[in-house]
């Protein structure tokens, strides 16, 4: 008979890790469809740089506003998976409106509309995961690293096709969002975390964090973040056209490359954390995006093509040095009391604030390099985040030390 429930819930845990993996992949997948491949597509059909950067801005006010759906909503009334299967379905509609309009005014606006009922569902996604998890810091890993792989597999599908000027990855992320949506009312149950509880606005936006700035490294720290994260938006929102204008073929397929050497440098941090510490990790991870940026304003697609494989490959180090190690950081550094502010805090800073301006400070430098004729100087383009971001390196190297606690 113990033999037996103990046999049940093994299977029960197989399952539910099976159903976290495909929600997971779902969701990058969503995301990686549509997002990558969404300038080249806008200058197809007739936006300048302000309209691209301006659409690329919907994601990073939803990630603004959405610790406000979480916070009053998802953690306080409704189980999680059902609102996360709400806004997937709701969310969809709207991706597939989106996939229609050729107005940049109106684009925008739907777009936004989208955003801010997608930004939410990636916290959701790992709420719903980690109640159900035993011992996280072990499990979820295996379950995050398949949302890297959707992510890969929606660019390499992207590629494949061809359809990367087109609006067809709007549709396929909405189609998938719809699937995700319906799949997400048969996830385990997740209820409200703060049910019955007040929640205030500083709770909401991680002010309490706003403490930590007493310490200088922890004020650099975060005013690095801010700063660097405004070069950061080049890439994510020009790289895909870039890549296409000098005649990269495939470029959606190739750009995974990126996404496949995040998992590998992710596998790798213990190591480099044990022998080059917080500080060191976090300049290589800034110092990674000049020299990205480089790469792409003095490679060519022909004999010089590699400069911009490395660079397409250097984004394991770009995000995983910075993102990952200053998130170990601001946990290891904030009070246990507070830690859910600080990270909170900081993806405001980070994917809200500082890549909000960058997205709308790309498209402004975009703009300025635009031939008349069409197409654009890409090496004048690429170098104003190369310097930019060297500029907040040396800032970062100067002011900021070594926390006496390392996260190892």
């Amino acid at each position: 008979m113990m033999l037996n429930s103990y046999l049940k819930t093994a299977d029960m845990k197989a399952g539910t890790r099976v159903q976290l993996s495909i929600m997971m992949f779902l969701q990058f997948f969503i995301w990686g469809a549509w997002y990558v491949v969404m300038g080249t597509y806008l200058f197809k059909i007739g936006f300048d740089g302000l309209n691209v950067g301006a659409a690329f801005s919907t994601v990073n006010w939803g990630a603004i506003l959405s610790p406000f759906v979480i916070g009053i909503i998802a953690d306080r009334f409704f189980p999680s998976e059902r609102v996360m299967a709400v806004l997937h379905i709701a969310g969809g509609v709207l991706l597939w409106v989106v996939s229609g309009i050729l107005a940049p005014g109106a684009f925008f606006w739907v777009l936004l509309a989208y955003s801010v009922l997608y930004m939410p569902t990636l916290a959701l996604a790992n709420a719903i995961s980690f109640y159900q998890m035993a011992h996280p810091e072990k499990e979820f890993p295996r379950i995050r690293v398949l949302g890297t792989i959707g992510w890969i597999v929606a660019g390499l599908l992207i590629g494949f096709m061809g359809i990367e000027a087109t609006n067809m990855p709007f549709r396929i992320a909405a189609a998938a969002s719809i699937v995700l949506g319906i799949y997400a009312f048969f996830l385990p149950h997740t209820p409200p975390k703060d049910k019955g509880k007040e929640v205030s606005f500083s709770d909401i936006i991680g002010l309490d964090a706003l403490q930590l700035m007493k310490n200088r490294s922890f004020a650099v720290f975060i005013l690095s973040s801010l700063l660097i994260s405004i070069p950061l938006a080049f890439y994510y929102s020009f790289t895909n056209p870039f890549l296409n204008e000098v005649g990269m073929q495939n470029a959606a397929g190739k750009m995974t490359l990126g996404q496949a050497s995040e998992i590998i440098f992710m596998l790798l941090m213990p190591v480099f954390f044990t022998r080059l510490g917080v500080k060191k990790m976090i300049l290589i991870g800034m110092l990674a995006w000049v020299l990205r940026y480089l790469l792409f304003a003095y490679g060519n697609n022909g004999e010089l093509v590699g400069m911009f494989y490395l660079g397409i490959i250097l984004h394991g180090v770009c995000y995983d040095f910075f993102f990952v190690t200053g998130q170990i950081y601001v946990d290891n550094t904030a009070p246990k009391a507070i830690q859910a502010s600080a990270q909170g805090f900081i993806t405001l800073i980070t994917y809200g604030v500082g890549m909000l301006i960058g997205s709308w400070a790309s498209g402004w430098v975009v703009d300025q390099y635009t031939l008349s004729g069409g197409g654009h100087l890409w090496r004048s383009i690429w170098l104003a985040p190369a310097f930019l971001a060297l500029g907040i390196s040396i800032l970062f190297v100067l002011f900021f030390k070594e926390p006496k606690a390392l996260p190892y």
